[in-house]
């Protein structure tokens, strides 16, 4: 894993350009083979991340979440890796996700809703967990606010190193 390890931990990000600039400082370090997995309810920022991720890698935009595609390639515009970004909300199982046949050797590989299915793609990936504090509304998506989901609030981004153990 190519990050430097002072990302790891938990922090709080202000607004959505502080997210995608996290992401984009750690984007500039990422490297081909390099997978991140990336979970939070809706609205928690992880497309904005990954829209960082992307800039800092140099590929090819727009960035935009993957929902109905599945997954989108962006190539390099800097002769670096490409990144391949997967939603996997919509699979069903690992299995299906293992179908999309991901080029993780020659990719940064970055996975929204991933946890419990991506983790056997790898020997070790970053776990990135991202929370949206809206009150009590979050623990029941039906009573959620749909302004809510855009709101510039602060986030708390968790970022830890995982090995298959």
């Amino acid at each position: 894993m190519s990050v430097d390890p002072s990302f790891l931990g938990r922090r709080e990000v202000a607004t959505s350009e502080a997210m995608e600039q996290l992401g984009r400082r750690i984007g500039a370090q990422l490297e081909a083979g390099d997978l991140l997995i990336l979970t939070g309810p809706l609205g928690a920022g992880k497309t904005t991340f990954t829209r960082g991720l992307a800039e800092g890698l140099g590929v090819r935009g727009p960035v935009q979440s993957p929902t109905f595609v599945i997954a989108r390639t962006h190539p390099s515009l800097v002769g670096r890796a490409p990144l391949v970004h997967v939603d996997a909300y919509r699979l069903g199982s690992a299995a299906e996700l293992d179908d999309l046949d991901l080029d993780l050797d020659r990719s940064v590989v970055v996975i929204e809703w991933g946890r419990g299915m991506a983790e056997e793609l790898a020997d070790s990936w970053w776990d990135v967990e991202l929370e949206r504090p809206v009150g009590a509304s979050h623990l029941d998506p039906a009573d959620l606010d749909p302004s809510e989901l855009d709101a510039d609030a602060p986030r708390i981004v968790t970022i830890a190193q995982e090995r298959i153990r």
